[in-house]
């Protein structure tokens, strides 16, 4: 087979498998109940201001007038007089009541882990790249998601190609809330960046510096897998707002059936999502374990199709409880 179809095959795969590897996490978020403050305010007792204001009068007249005033206190009513507080209250206000952060949604799946794929040619059953993706979720309720693709064997001699792309961003209750998008490659910027601003539901893509309004829910092409974790009924389809570096779109996932497949890291009961567009993206999704994406097949607008399938899962072992 000519190395030019090598590189070419290798180079088309470089460029679009980046947007089809990922994996899963459900993390139900929930907001945690402000306390209630209550409070009565009730006036202060009044104060025996007569008296008060008599030994003031006492004090300013001349001593020898006044044992004769203190009888005329004690034998004549007082006029009545405007009352006399000695010390002002303080003003009572109340206290500020600090309204707590919505908690952190928790995620099933470990804080960490990774999974490698091997990269096929279909019609040719020819390896020609590899992938990884790794996710972090930190206890702040903050994720990373960070995911290569390079090509290998006759194609790396001839043609090495290597791209990253970056997630990051936040769990809410809906899943995940991405913030950017960062895409490289062969280690520099490759221009096909996102930046998301949720308080008005709008993304930036560098590309051509665009503002394009997005629905809610909407992931960048490495959190989309992640995302299918929250998504509900899966089983009927559903539809979300996907950015791809380059682009704002809707993908209708419609779902195909659940399949048992056979895969290097495993056997596994899957459930197969299609999502067609220009192209056609499919993925399986392993059901009984954490709804990882352990098989993906991308077919671009010329029919060719390319496939990943799992090779390696790796998640730190949980410790049993003493």
């Amino acid at each position: 087979m000519p190395i030019a179809l090598l590189v070419a095959l290798a180079g088309s795969l470089a460029i679009h498998a980046a947007a089809l590897f990922g994996s899963d996490f459900v993390l139900p978020g929930q907001l945690a109940e402000s306390p209630r403050l209550e409070a009565e305010l009730r006036p202060l007792p009044s104060m025996p201001t007569a008296r008060v204001e008599a030994a003031r009068r006492a004090a300013q007249k001349p001593k020898s007038t006044r044992l004769s005033s203190e009888r005329s206190e004690v034998q004549q009513p007082m006029p009545p007089s405007e009352p006399v507080v000695e010390n002002e209250p303080e003003e009572t206000s109340t206290a500020e009541v600090a309204v707590p952060a919505p908690a952190p949604a928790l995620s099933v799946l470990p804080t960490e882990g990774v999974i490698r794929y091997a990269i096929f040619k279909e019609s040719l059953g020819l390896q020609i790249g590899r992938a990884e993706h790794r996710w972090e979720f930190s206890g702040d309720g903050r994720y990373r998601l960070f995911g290569t693709t390079e090509t290998s064997g006759l194609a790396a001699l001839f043609k090495p190609v290597r791209l990253e792309i970056e997630s990051r961003g936040r769990v809410v209750a809906g899943g995940l809330q991405p913030e950017t998008f960062r895409s490289f490659k062969n280690g520099v910027d490759a221009n096909e960046n996102a930046d998301f601003d949720w308080s008005t539901a709008v993304v930036r893509l560098s590309r051509d510096n665009s503002v394009r309004e997005i629905a809610p829910g909407t992931q960048d092409i490495l959190s989309l897998n992640y995302q299918l974790a929250y998504l509900s009924r899966l089983e009927a389809g559903t539809a979300l707002g996907v950015v791809t570096g380059k682009k704002y779109e809707r993908y209708n996932l419609d779902s195909l059936g659940i399949e048992e497949i056979d895969t290097p890291a495993g056997r596994f009961r899957t459930l197969h999502l299609r999502a067609m567009t220009d192209n056609t993206t499919e993925i399986w999704i392993a059901l009984d374990l954490h709804r990882l994406p352990v098989k993906i097949r991308f077919t671009d607008k010329k029919g060719d199709s390319y496939y990943q399938i799992a090779v390696e899962i790796g998640m730190p072992v949980k410790v049993p409880d003493a």
